[in-house]
């Protein structure tokens, strides 16, 4: 329940070339920046503009004036880009999505109608189709003693031999405000997370995430 098959319906994104040729998600962290430079030349500039080099901005994007977009970026259709979004580098924003005040973007995806609205941190990530990160809810991508970050599953243990990994939310997840995902996180489909969670681990699809140990199936 790992990979990236019975996490994502890859026609929610641009990058489904990028995660079609990978097992599991965090493979494709290294690809995110050649890809978006590939996408970005091959776009239709009657819809996209570019405001500087390696930046693409689709024009029905909303983009406030004080947001910061590093390259290189691709913005989708319909998205808003709000007061003060900080989008370091190296980020594949897709249609209809929300990059909400003071939130924090650096190596990620971003499937379609995801929400990240207020005061969020996604670093080195993939959040799938109409996933939801409530308010000041962050991934951690760095462990507190620096070493590679082994994806854990009741039975399972992949070494995946990076020191950056953040979280990976299938399609349809809810993560409530507040609350932190942990290195290596990984949240299966249509899967709920209480406000004020600390993640780890694999939490399973269908999922109601009340706190460490303690998750219920949905109804």
């Amino acid at each position: 329940m790992l990979t990236i098959s019975e996490m994502y319906d890859l026609s929610h994104t641009m990058a489904a070339e990028l995660l079609e040729g990978k097992k599991y998600p965090w493979e494709a962290l290294d690809g995110i920046s050649e890809l978006i430079r590939k996408l970005g030349a091959e776009l239709d500039m009657d819809e996209y503009y570019s405001p500087k080099d390696g930046v693409w901005i689709a024009k029905d994007a909303v983009v406030f004036d004080t947001a910061y977009i590093g390259a290189p970026c691709i913005i989708g259709h319909k998205t808003e880009v709000r007061h003060c979004a900080f989008i370091r580098s190296s980020a594949l924003i897709g249609s209809g999505c929300v990059i909400g005040n003071s939130t924090e973007l650096k190596n990620v995806i971003i499937f379609d109608n995801v929400q990240v609205p207020h005061y969020n941190y996604v670093g080195d990530s993939i959040l799938g189709y109409k996933s939801h990160m409530g308010a000041g809810s962050i991934t951690s991508n760095v462990k507190s003693d620096k070493k590679p970050i082994v994806v854990r599953d009741v039975g399972e243990r992949i070494e995946t031999g990076r020191k950056k990994i953040g979280a990976f939310l299938g399609d349809y997840v809810e993560v409530g405000c507040g609350s932190v995902l942990n290195p290596g996180t990984v949240i299966g489909p249509h899967t709920n997370i209480y406000p004020l969670s600390s993640v780890r681990g694999f939490v399973p699809p269908h999922s109601i995430y009340k706190r460490q140990g303690e998750i219920a199936e949905m109804r």
